[in-house]
């Protein structure tokens, strides 16, 4: 009945989320263990004889003083300016978790050496660069410097918690036994101190190795530690939530006992750090002192609040830190619950602080203290270097991959809501969008469309002919989304669902049942996807005779797979449900999402024959993510401040690789009045992934529905989108190609530039435009900071020039999306808007050159079928660049490799800033030099060239005279 009432819960009225579903830090009992541990020396020492080093790698043996348990430390110098830090337990009772598939490969090495050597310390070179890392033994410390300049350092402020695998002490007799080994050990010792002062006999043989595997003097000094210490390790054991742990109405049971892991990291300099998504919160992330760290673990939170450290949808654990001088980044390679603390102190109250004082002269400095805590796993966290944020991205791609290039269509405009009714309602709606001369690429069905809820099947009343449907659509050149969720109905008359019972493929309770939770259809089982043959069957399942009705213009809509179970604890999946080899959910609950998309995309590529491109939208998500396609933010609220989150939200998403990210246009909850509505189509029109959805208790809101005045509002931004698919196309492509953002923040263009820092109401799409939305109700104007000393930028509707820095005052109407492009750049755009993007396939386009003080700007274009792999298998693609130097804009291969044919020209080039020419020619090789008509407005200095009717492919300069 509980689980029917939630059920009931979610179909009613909407309300906020409730708080008390989802834990905070002291209701997380190794959250709270790890936060009781506090800054201070650590207990964890170095053995510097057990050092090892290889050709591509160091390995060091950790002892904790007090357990005596020893853990093993592995350094790694990777190519591309990254240091891998990997700490595991040196002898587990079974193996821990570590982390497959999110990686695209193991990450090439550099060479160490070791450079100096004390009694205490060891100092390594890391191979590519000048950095080198001092290794101090006891306390265990890290620092890692470049040059003489101290960058980061690691369990500086001795935060290391390793909690290692044991059995469980539950009886009486255990503790009696326990207390007599660990008194004969001592006494063993102790006669092995006396004896050691002789040579021991060759029959007696080697000595018993203790747990530690020390050398026998380490051995002795660790027995002198008071039992103080040993006293209090075992009491930390048996702390409550350690083996089991109760949360509201569900217990988890821990059948390996406390396993969390936690270590700090220290960042001279910094004030501003980034990144962890996905947090409705400002782009700077904010301290976490007197409240709960930022939490990674993905959760279905039903109308999430805003600027609070609550965990949400998906989780990526990638940190980034800047200051003027370099930009470094943290990736904490580990699936399970993670908390992350941030704090902020004076570099020289600290040790750690004295030592930067002394390398640099003294004086205060800034300081940002990062400390990571997970539930199980393994410590194994790579350092990104930099220096510079584009670094970054690189860094960070050659690990976990590019931003998948999506098909054209995926970058234009999406209706949906829950739910199109029907077939009719369908139709209507798609013809509606040509009645009222309003593009559109895609229409989306939620869960109603679906028999009972039982996914990959139609409602025979309601769709019944899905496949005539989709061809309707089709005959237009558009596509549709349908939801796939990964629970599953358990019907016995459902043939999915007998398939993954029949093969075994659900996940499993603790006692070995397939798992059962409520969702959308009831009871539902959920698939194993961290399995390969289960995710392998899930992609079969998209082939068009396993998915009846499909086609060709039919793509996926992964929800809920976080995993949402609306009976489980904090609505998800329970931690001691089983997954393939054993390993508990806690182990991999973050990759869940991550790899449902994966087999889902897989899938759509498979039915093609391994053609076609695929486009899967997921709110779940992981590192790597990015590979599989575009996610959004979830259920947000038709509220102002939910506009404006949306930027921030996305922002944090593509400094960690994910460029794909939208918000629901017009808030997915409540129903928004006007104003919003059309102010959320300007937004989302310059924000990656452009899709209106509502929850089905809201008014209907397609845009022709709140009078004529906002119907063209809103049709104006719509058709902004589809003249800039070109830029957008383009903007992706470099994104695949180099991992550099599509949309991103301020700071990534101007690192230097403090003001830029804390900015994210405005942002950069590429290097070439400025976006600063209206995000405020009423609003009048707005203020814009134009980055980029002695740069000049120019108004993309008045053409006015204005140069920078400077912040300006910018009076705004309803219409106004007050949009920059940058001087030097050149954008390309199609201006002649049709029904949908593939209908302007062909169409000619218009280049926008801006130039920047030098009188000079470049910029690239990008082009191929828009669908189809061939751009990588085939090398059919072209990749434009255009250069104006010199009072000559010329066009050429940027990438010789690829070629491609179209019948898309040039029809017009607007040269922004220009002085007027006498004469204008247009030269092409083997081709008579021709004059070109063109007009000049000297109040804005542009200058038009009127068609130059030259093929997109073709080479060619134009000259100013």
């Amino acid at each position: 009945m509980a689980a029917v009432a939630c059920l009931a819960l979610l179909l009613g009225a909407v309300c906020a989320v409730d708080r008390s579903n989802f834990k905070t830090c002291d209701q997380s009992s190794f959250c709270k263990r790890q936060r009781n541990v506090k800054p201070g020396n650590s207990p964890y020492r170095a053995l510097l004889d057990s050092l090892q080093l290889s050709q591509d790698s160091m390995k060091i043996q950790l002892i904790n003083e007090a357990n005596k348990v020893p853990l093993l430390l592995e350094i790694y110098g990777l190519k591309g300016n990254m240091t891998r830090i990997r700490i595991n337990e040196l002898n587990p009772l079974k193996p821990r978790y570590e982390v497959p598939d999110v990686l695209v490969g193991d990450p090439p090495t550099t060479r160490l050496s070791v450079m100096g050597r004390d009694d205490n310390s060891v100092e390594l070179s890391l191979g590519e660069g000048t950095h080198k890392l001092i290794l101090t033994a006891k306390p265990f410390r890290m620092d890692l410097l470049e040059g003489r300049d101290l960058v980061l350092s690691v369990n500086s402020r001795g935060l290391l918690v390793f909690e290692h695998l044991r059995l469980k002490k539950d009886s009486f007799s255990d503790k009696v036994s326990s207390t007599v080994v660990s008194m004969w050990d001592r006494i063993k010792n102790l006669f092995s101190r006396e004896a050691s002062k002789e040579p021991a006999p060759e029959a007696e043989g080697a000595a018993e190795p203790s747990e530690s595997s020390l050398p026998m003097e380490q051995e002795s000094a660790e027995s002198e530690k008071s039992e103080e210490a040993f006293k209090e390790a075992d009491e930390a054991e048996e702390e409550p939530g350690s083996w089991e742990e109760t949360f509201k109405t569900h217990t988890d049971s821990k059948i390996n006992g406390p396993t969390s892991v936690g270590l700090d990291f220290s960042l001279p300099g910094v004030e501003n750090v980034y990144g962890i998504p996905e947090h409705a919160e400002n782009l700077r992330l904010r301290t976490t002192e007197g409240g709960d760290p930022y939490r990674l673990y993905n959760l279905d939170v039903f109308q999430y609040e805003l600027y609070n450290p609550m965990a949400l949808y998906g989780s990526v654990p990638v940190l980034l830190a800047h200051n003027a001088q370099r930009t470094l980044g943290l990736f904490w390679l580990n699936a399970a619950e993670t908390w992350v603390d941030i704090t902020s102190n004076t570099a020289g109250k600290t040790l750690f602080g004295k030592m930067l004082d002394y390398m640099q002269g003294g004086g205060e400095t800034p300081q940002t203290d990062v400390r990571w805590m997970s539930e199980s796993g393994i410590i194994d966290v790579f350092l990104l270097l930099g220096p510079s944020p584009k670094d970054i991205f690189r860094q960070y791609a050659s690990l976990t991959g590019t931003q998948a290039l999506p098909p054209l269509f995926a970058l234009a405009y999406h209706q949906s809501r829950w739910n199109y009714n029907d077939e009719d309602d369908v139709n209507a709606v798609d013809n509606s969008f040509d009645e009222h001369d309003i593009p559109y690429d895609v229409i989306w069905l939620d869960i109603e469309h679906a028999d009972g809820k039982r996914y990959f099947t139609w409602d025979p009343n309601k769709f019944p002919h899905p496949r005539e449907m989709l061809q309707r659509l089709a005959a237009k050149r558009r596509k549709m989304v349908s939801i796939v969720d990964p629970h599953i109905k358990v019907d016995s008359g459902f043939r999915v669902h007998n398939e993954i019972r029949s093969r075994d493929f659900y996940t499993k309770t603790k006692d070995g049942n397939d798992y059962e939770g409520w969702c959308w259809p009831g009871s539902a089982g959920y698939p194993d996807f961290t399995n390969p043959e289960m995710r392998a069957w899930w992609s079969s399942m998209f082939a068009y005779d396993q998915y009846e009705g499909s086609m060709e213009n039919l793509y996926t809509w992964n929800d809920m797979n976080e995993p949402s179970v609306f009976n489980g604890p904090e609505v998800t999946m329970h931690k001691d449900a089983v997954h393939k080899g054993g390993w508990e959910h806690r182990d991999v609950h973050n990759l869940y999402g991550f790899y449902v998309q994966m087999a889902t995309a897989l899938g759509l590529v498979q039915r093609s024959g391994g053609v076609e491109r695929p486009f899967v939208l997921t709110r779940a998500f992981f590192a790597g993510s990015q590979r599989y396609g575009a996610v959004w933010t979830g259920d947000n609220a038709a509220e102002w401040d939910h506009l404006k989150i949306s930027i921030p939200m996305c922002l944090s998403l593509s400094l960690v690789g994910i460029s794909f990210c939208g918000a629901d246009v017009g808030g997915f909850f409540k129903s928004p009045e006007p104003e919003m509505l059309v102010r959320w189509y300007q937004v989302g029109a310059y924000q990656p992934f452009f899709r209106a959805h509502a929850h089905l208790d809201t008014i209907r809101r397609e845009p022709w529905l709140f009078g004529e005045e906002n119907k063209a509002l809103i049709r104006d931004a719509i058709r902004e989108r589809y003249a800039l698919l070109p830029f957008w196309y383009t903007a992706f492509y470099l994104s695949y190609r180099t991992g550099q953002p599509v949309m991103r923040p301020l700071w990534v263009e101007y690192p230097q530039d403090a003001t830029t820092y804390s900015i994210d109401d405005q942002y950069l799409l590429g290097d070439a435009l400025l976006v600063h939305p209206v995000t405020a109700q009423g609003a009048r104007g707005v203020q814009v900071y134009l980055p980029g000393k002695g740069e000049v930028w120019y108004d993309v509707r008045t053409h006015q020039k204005l140069h920078a820095p400077q912040t300006l005052y910018l009076t705004v109407t309803m219409s106004s999306i007050p949009v920059y492009q940058r001087g030097g750049s050149v954008v390309a755009r199609k201006e002649r808007v049709r029904r949908s993007s593939d209908c302007m396939q062909n169409d000619p386009y218009t280049l926008y050159v801006a130039l920047g003080p030098q009188g000079t700007a470049k910029g690239d274009l990008f082009v191929d079928d828009g669908h189809t792999y061939s751009f990588e298998t085939k090398g059919q693609y072209l990749h434009r660049r255009f250069s104006f130097s010199g009072n000559t804009l010329t066009a050429s291969s940027a990438d010789p490799k690829g070629s491609y044919e179209t019948s898309a020209w040039i029809e017009r080039v607007v040269i922004l800033g220009a002085g007027k020419p006498a004469a204008v020619f247009l030269k092409q090789a083997g081709v008579a030099e021709t004059r070109l008509d063109f007009t000049h407005e000297a109040e804005t200095s542009v200058l038009t060239l009127r068609k130059p009717a030259v093929n997109i492919a073709a080479d060619w300069s134009i000259s100013l005279r």
